[in-house]
């Protein structure tokens, strides 16, 4: 490739009427831009592509076409699913766009937007007579940036790629990693005067006709990392790690509610938790009502206040006993983990029965901090309560659950209303013992 242009000019004709399916973009651009020259770059965006291919479907539930176009789940937080779809793009929701088409449908992308391009590349050479490269654009978010901007998910006739490799900069250095997405850079460009609600599909660059290959060359496909060369494809230990560390008892939340979706999740990750004999020892109890909330909690309360008064306590450390649980009433969200005793071993032995017992307890701990953990993945705060261990019988009543689930505490969810205090240091070589 040649050195870069001292200038172009980049455009978006009017003129493009909507697509339906079966209509012919080559013909549709040539009638809005007669003028086209060769060397020339044109831009049109996936949608008027997955429009004129079809690709618009009956969809009330977007999430199950989603789902249809999910290779991998690279990442999620609450709904948004950042995901390799089956084209091989690592994007937002599979590229399943429900803006610019009728209600009740979506979007999706084009099955091979390469070859979409060569089809219109072709078209065009056959209408006009010119030799233009095409570019397929959709919008992306990156990671680390904030904002959207257009990028290449197919292309015809355009070098993708400028590698820079083995030259050297105007100081004499070598360029040993440089190679320059060129037509993600076209793309965005083309962005710049397309817009994303102007009714203008298509963008034109001019002057920059060192870019315009002959041939089709690489498509867009070229842009996507190989799996192997991906330092950030899979990053669990650095997922686990940061929402471990990010996994803070938090007392005081935001009125926004919580998505029950969100709380399955990570009661999906509580219990992969370890388990003795091969059992489920976890029960998760979601109080997604706000009068279960209060009915619960009310009667939580008459119990510990009788307890306190049992025990001699004066009114006033009542109240502020009582103040130091209200946690759990100013969170939007509730869930109570209980314990199950099913598939224990019995064997009529105090020592060996209790050692029983407890193995079931700290199973059932793990698939909390698995619970609390996933919460923080997911951006939510947690705080868990010990209450409703002093209280079992009264949260079995209220909650109508069975006489062998044993309350194992509360969960207060919801967004945190701040940022947490800073975390005093701690050196793990305290905790730890070596023989």
């Amino acid at each position: 490739m040649s050195g870069p242009a001292a200038s172009y000019r980049v455009w978006a004709p009017d003129g493009v009427p909507e697509v339906h399916p079966g209509d012919d973009l080559a013909e549709l651009i040539a009638a809005a831009e007669p003028g086209l020259a060769d060397g020339d770059v044109v831009l049109l965006t996936s949608k008027v592509v997955s429009k004129a291919e079809g690709r618009v479907i009956a969809a009330r539930d977007r999430e199950a076409a989603i789902d249809a176009e999910t290779v991998r789940v690279v990442a999620r937080r609450g709904e948004l699913r950042i995901v390799e779809n089956r084209q091989g793009l690592v994007m937002a929701a599979a590229g399943v766009d429900a803006s610019n088409t009728p209600a009740g449908t979506v979007l999706l992308l084009p099955e091979d937007s390469d070859a979409s391009a060569r089809t219109v590349r072709a078209g065009l050479r056959k209408a006009l007579g010119v030799d233009v490269g095409v570019i397929v654009t959709d919008t992306f978010g990156r990671p680390w940036r904030n904002g959207l901007t257009d990028v290449a998910i197919g292309a015809a006739g355009v070098r993708v790629l400028d590698d820079l490799r083995g030259g050297t900069d105007p100081h004499g250095n070598a360029l040993a990693a440089t190679i320059t997405a060129t037509a993600d850079e076209l793309a965005a460009a083309g962005d710049l005067v397309k817009g994303k609600a102007t009714g203008r599909p298509v963008a034109v660059v001019r002057g920059l006709a060192h870019v315009v290959a002959h041939d089709d060359a690489d498509g867009a496909r070229a842009l996507v990392r190989d799996a192997a060369e991906d330092m950030f494809r899979l990053g669990a230990s650095e997922a686990v790690r940061e929402a471990v560390t990010q996994r803070r008892t938090v007392r005081e939340f935001t009125d926004e509610p919580v998505d029950p979706g969100t709380v399955r999740r990570a009661v999906a990750a509580a219990v992969t938790a370890p388990a003795p004999h091969h059992t489920t020892p976890w029960r998760f109890v979601l109080l997604e009502s706000a009068q279960s909330r209060v009915r619960l909690l009310d009667a939580m309360r008459d119990a510990w206040i009788a307890d306190l008064r049992r025990d001699g306590k004066s009114e006033e450390s009542i109240t502020k006993r009582i103040r130091r649980g209200d946690v759990l009433r100013r969170a939007p969200y509730l869930v109570v983990p209980c314990l199950v005793m099913d598939g224990s071993h019995h064997y009529g032995d105090e020592r060996r029965d209790g050692a029983e017992r407890e193995m079931f307890v700290v199973a059932t701990g793990a698939g909390v901090q698995n619970f609390l953990v996933a919460l923080a993945g997911e951006g939510l705060g947690s705080a868990w309560v010990s209450s409703t261990m002093f209280c079992r019988d009264v949260v079995r009543e209220v909650l109508a659950l069975p006489s062998d689930w044993d309350p194992m505490g509360a969960v207060a969810v919801g967004r945190a209303a701040g940022p947490p205090k800073p975390r005093g240091p701690r050196d793990a070589a305290e905790f730890v013992t070596v023989r």
